[in-house]
C-alpha cells in the first residue's frame, strides 16, 4: 500500500515557520495546481478571447526539519515547485464543540522549477544576484 503525491504548482505566499515546544521546525506554505475547466461532453472551454478556462486548486504544504530549512531560506511566493510527499488527514474540536477536518500534504522532497531566492546569509534583506545550487 502506498499513500504518494506529486503536485507542481505556483508558491502562494511567502512560507510561514513555526517552532514547536520540542524544539521542531515546521513550514507551511500553500501551492496552486491547475487544470482546464470542461464542459458536460469534456472538451476545454475557452473564454471569448480562445484562452482555456482553468480551474484551480490549493494545497497546503507542511515540511519538517531539513526540507523545511531550504523551503524557509529559499522559497518565495509565485516560485514553480514540484513536492513529493503524502496526504494527511486532521480532525479536531473547535471551540464551538463542531468537528472540524483538515488536509494537508506532508513533503518528502521539494524540487524547485524556477530560480529560487537569494539565501539571507548576513541577517538582512538582500536583493542582489547569487549563485543558488538546485
Amino acid at each position: 500500500m502506498q499513500n504518494l503525491v506529486i503536485l507542481a504548482g505556483n508558491v502562494g505566499a511567502t512560507p510561514e515557520v513555526r517552532t514547536t515546544q520540542g524544539g521542531t521546525k515546521i513550514t507551511h506554505f500553500s501551492l496552486a495546481t491547475s487544470r482546464p475547466k470542461r464542459d458536460s461532453d469534456g472538451k476545454v472551454l475557452k473564454d471569448r478571447d480562445g484562452y482555456r478556462v482553468e480551474e484551480t486548486e490549493w494545497h497546503r504544504i507542511t515540511c519538517f526539519n531539513g526540507i523545511g530549512k531550504t523551503v524557509e531560506e529559499y522559497v518565495e511566493k509565485g516560485m514553480k515547485v514540484m513536492v513529493r510527499g503524502r496526504i494527511h488527514y486532521t480532525s479536531w474540536t473547535d471551540q464551538d464543540d463542531i468537528k472540524r477536518y483538515g488536509t494537508e500534504i506532508i513533503a518528502d522532497e521539494v524540487t524547485f522549477l524556477t530560480r529560487a531566492k537569494p539565501a539571507d546569509r548576513s541577517g538582512n534583506d538582500t536583493t542582489e544576484d547569487e549563485d543558488i545550487p538546485f
